[in-house]
Parts: C-alpha cells; structure tokens; sequence
C-alpha cells in the first residue's frame, strides 16, 4: 500500500508539473507585453523598466520558467540581493528561511501565485480565496442535488424497466447530459427569476453575500443559490441517473440477488440492504470526477447568474487580460481535480486490494 501511495504522488506531482508547464507556454506565447497590461494608457519608459525588474519580464524566457516554478514550488530559493527578482521580499512570498548558502536563501513558503494586473497589485492567492468558497458551495449543493435525485430516478427506472416511466426518464436524463450549461443557466434564469418571478420569488442573479439596502453588513442569500446549484446539477443528475440504473438492473441478475428472493425477503429488503450498496460503486466514481470538473463547469453558471465565485472571477479577469488570474485559477482547478482523483484511487485501493496489483 505504501508504494502504490507514493507512486500515485509521483503521477500526481508529474501531472501538475505538467499542468503548469503548459499553462506558462500557453499565457507566454500571447501577444502583448505584460508590463504594459499592467500599466494600461499610464506607461512610461522608466515604469516599465521598473515593471519589468520587478516581475522578471527582463529576463530570458526559460530564467522566467523557472522562476514560475520556483513561485509555485514549497520549497524554493531566493537571492539575498533586494534587486534580484526572487529576493525574500517580506509579505511577498510568505516565506521562512530555513538555510543559507552564499548568496542564496532555501526557504519553505506557500505557493506565490503572483499579483493582480488590473487590481492594484493584490495577491492572485487573496483574490481566489475569496471567491473559491463560493464555488465550493455551490459545487457542493449541485452534486448533493444530482446526487440525491439520480438515485432515485435511477432504482425506479430500474425497477420499472422498459415502462412508460423508464423511457421518460430516460429521455430526461438524455437531455440533461444533452444540454450545454450556458444554454440551461439562460433558460432557467429567465423562466423562473423572470416570467415566474411572482410566483418562485427567485432573482435572475445574485450571490451568496449579498449588501442590505442600508450599507450596514452582508447577509447571506440562500435562494441564490437554489438555481444555479440545479443548472450546474442536471448534467450530472443525467449521468448518476443511467449510471445508477444500469448498475442496479446488473446486480439484481446476480445469483445472492434471486436466493435472497427464494428465502421470501421482500423486494424492498432486497433492495436496500443488498443491491442498493453494490450498486453504487460507479456512482461513487462518477461522483468524485464530476465535484472536481464541476469547479471548472461552474465559469458560465456562474457568470449568467452573478455568482461571486471562481468562475465569475475567471471570466473577469479574462476580459480585462489579468493573466496571474487566470493562470492561478487554472492552476487551483487543475490541483483539485489531481487531488481529488487520487484521493479516490487510494480510497479504492484500500478497499480493494486487487486495485493495488
């Protein structure tokens, strides 16, 4: 166990490594200079060389490389000269020197996701932080939807296989993988925030934390957050659904299945305590790839319904060119779905041992 946890932390560093290799490539090679972006219509020679110094645009493309690296890494290096980009700044990189040798400082810091172009330089790390608990919440509350309802359209369609009801939801579920999430966050906006306003009392946006109409304080706004959980839910409800069904119907052909029958338990005995369980492994699986993309899925949902949250965040800073951003939200989207998927496979490994051969 112990070496196929370290060999799934190999995989996962090397991903990630991966992750922000390409993601550097990819905001590198856009045309523009990043110092200018940063100085808009209020750059001078003499501001942008300072720009520049101070951010390391100066330097030659793979000395910018590793100093993104050395950004992100835990455990990095640092020059003792303040006018070397890398220098210990205090408050910039949260560090701790632990040993010194020349004129390098070894320290161990929390990843430096760099600052903000357009947001008068406050932390990438700042900005994410504050919004990333809002789309947590609303991931949480899509998955819990999906999650709840799935099951259970998923065991009555089994259970009434090939019946009006089967293909109904059948048919439902189709069009919940079917439909795109923008399109469905539209549509349910201005049905039921707009034309069914008077009679669902739901608004066409708005977030979590919302101000009073005094300026005194935020309060919290739950039925926010009741649409854009169902949009960012009906994919994956349509997934849990024939996941859940399928797995259900091939459990119920199994042999422990109709001996249980023959004993004279009942159908719903049988259900609960024997098929229910074994049939949502692959739900369980699906689940845990679905949380992690819905982080990234949540951008549009977002956006249409005004959510404070990552997404929102992401499609701002992509109006504006705010490339730290942008490439730190990537980067947080792309750890947590690693995270998550190893989490799941050392799960799975622990429970079956024959995962692990």
């Amino acid at each position: 166990m112990f070496n196929y946890l370290l060999k799934k932390i190999f995989y996962a560093g090397f991903t990630l490594w991966g992750v922000v290799t390409a993601i550097f490539i990819l905001f590198t090679i856009l045309p523009g200079d990043p110092a200018r972006m940063m100085l808009d219509q209020n750059e001078n020679p003499e501001q942008l060389r300072i720009i520049k110094q101070k951010f390391g645009f100066d330097q030659p493309l793979s000395t910018q490389y590793l100093y993104y690296l050395n950004d992100l890494s835990p455990l990095s290096f640092h020059s003792t000269e303040s006018a070397n980009y890398t220098h210990l700044v205090p408050g910039k990189y949260n560090a701790m020197s632990i040993l010194r040798i020349g004129d390098t400082n070894i320290a161990i810091k929390t990843p430096y996701l760099r600052e903000s172009f357009q947001k008068n330089g406050k932390k990438v790390t700042d900005i994410i932080s504050n919004v990333l608990p809002n789309t947590l919440i609303l991931a949480l509350s899509a998955i819990i939807i999906a999650l709840s309802l799935g099951i259970i359209l998923g065991v009555f369609s089994a259970l009434y296989k090939n019946s009006i009801l089967d293909r109904f939801i059948a048919i439902v579920s189709t069009l919940g993988m079917s439909v795109p999430s923008f399109f469905a966050a539209i549509l349910f906006a201005w049905l039921f925030g707009f034309v069914l306003h008077r009679y669902t009392n739901l608004n066409m946006n708005g977030s979590l934390y919302e101000v009073d109409d005094f300026g005194e304080g935020n309060y919290i706004q739950i039925k926010n957050l009741i649409l854009p959980a169902i949009v960012l839910g009906i994919r994956p409800l349509g997934v849990i659904t024939q996941l859940m069904r399928n797995s259900l119907l091939e459990i119920l052909s199994q042999d422990y299945i109709r001996t249980a029958h023959s004993k004279g338990l009942s159908s719903f005995n049988i259900i609960y305590k024997h098929a229910l369980k074994n049939a949502l492994n692959p739900v369980i699986t699906a689940i845990s790839g679905w949380f992690a993309s819905m982080l990234a899925g949540a951008v549009f949902v977002e956006y249409v319904f005004g959510w404070n949250g990552l997404g929102k965040e992401i499609v701002e800073a992509l109006n504006t060119l705010d490339l730290p951003v942008i490439m730190g939200s990537v980067l947080v989207i792309s750890s947590a779905f690693v995270l998550i998927t190893i989490i799941v496979d050392i799960l799975y490994a622990y429970i079956d041992p024959k995962i692990r051969l």
